[in-house]
């Protein structure tokens, strides 16, 4: 924790330097997984020439070569720089929403620097429930922890939210989902086209926000220039929900994320194994949501 305390101290034009040299590293030494990103980016976007998708590839690791050195940044920056850092265009959208006395669900995604949105809406006067999924080492953990709970998000690993769910159900929050990882159990996905791909999604926040009768919001995050972001609210559904096709919230969140992705494919997490899984594979269990 001591280095990464020294880490987190350091200015960013240092930080920046390191994350200029990792990004050689990752693209011409190591590749990191460079053979998932160039296969995610060739079925994403078939019409572009070899040449353009690797284009986008180099632009990937320097994207997540910032985001690295930002995560670690974040618990050494100021309130005030964090807010400079982060602006979100339309705070208002979520925060006339809260003023109601309820909660919100605020779908996000591995889109430019997402450590970052939970932190910065804090800033901007709300009360977030940041949802995250565990991570197998201890100690990295324990440091993930340390980073996403800066200026006062409430971190819930995932297997706990139906209990946190009841414990907080009079405290109006945003309950902050990153929603387009890949679902341990894709046999009971959605399964819908994503990217030209037949895709597994996670259903939770649809039936959270129909159980709840929660409304429901898609955090865009946009990379304005090295180190700065514009976030801006779009509402994708709010109650009643009774004629509501099922599906339609997980369709409208990841058309969405597929308008991000088309406008800057570079800030995506392209490493991410997303379609690893075939639907063919598993029983179709969807049916109703329940």
């Amino acid at each position: 924790m001591i280095a990464f305390r020294v880490l987190a101290s350091l200015p960013f034009f240092i930080l920046y330097r390191v994350a200029d040299i990792l990004y050689l590293l990752l693209t011409y030494l190591v590749r990191y997984r460079r053979a998932v990103i160039l296969d995610n980016l060739r079925h994403s976007f078939p019409t572009l020439t070899e040449p353009e998708r690797w284009d986008i590839a180099k632009a990937y690791y320097r994207n997540i070569s910032d985001i690295l050195v930002e995560t670690i940044k974040l618990p050494g920056l100021s309130a005030d720089e964090l807010r400079r850092r982060v602006v979100y265009t339309n705070p208002e959208v979520a925060m006339d929403l809260l003023e109601r006395g309820q909660a919100v669900v605020g779908l996000a995604a591995h889109q430019c620097n997402w450590e970052w949105l939970p932190s910065a809406a804090s800033l901007y006067g709300m009360r977030v429930d940041s949802v995250y999924k565990p991570l197998n080492s201890p100690f990295s953990e324990r440091l993930m922890q340390r980073i996403r709970s800066s200026f006062g998000p409430y971190l819930i690993p995932m297997q706990r939210l139906p209990r946190e769910l009841v414990l907080r159900r009079n405290i109006p929050r945003l309950i902050a989902l990153v929603a387009d990882q890949m679902p341990n159990q894709p046999e009971s996905a959605y399964w819908i086209d994503f990217l030209h791909r037949d895709t597994p999604f996670y259903t939770g926040a649809e039936r959270l926000a129909r159980n709840l009768k929660l409304p429901v919001l898609y955090a865009e995050m946009v990379r304005v220039k090295r180190g700065y972001y514009q976030a801006t609210f779009t509402l994708l559904a709010e109650p009643p929900y009774d004629t509501l096709p099922e599906g339609q919230l997980i369709e409208r969140y990841r058309d969405e994320l597929t308008n991000t992705i088309q406008r800057n494919p570079a800030n995506w997490l392209w490493s991410h194994k997303r379609w690893k899984h075939q639907r063919e594979k598993y029983a179709k269990l969807w049916g109703k949501l329940e």
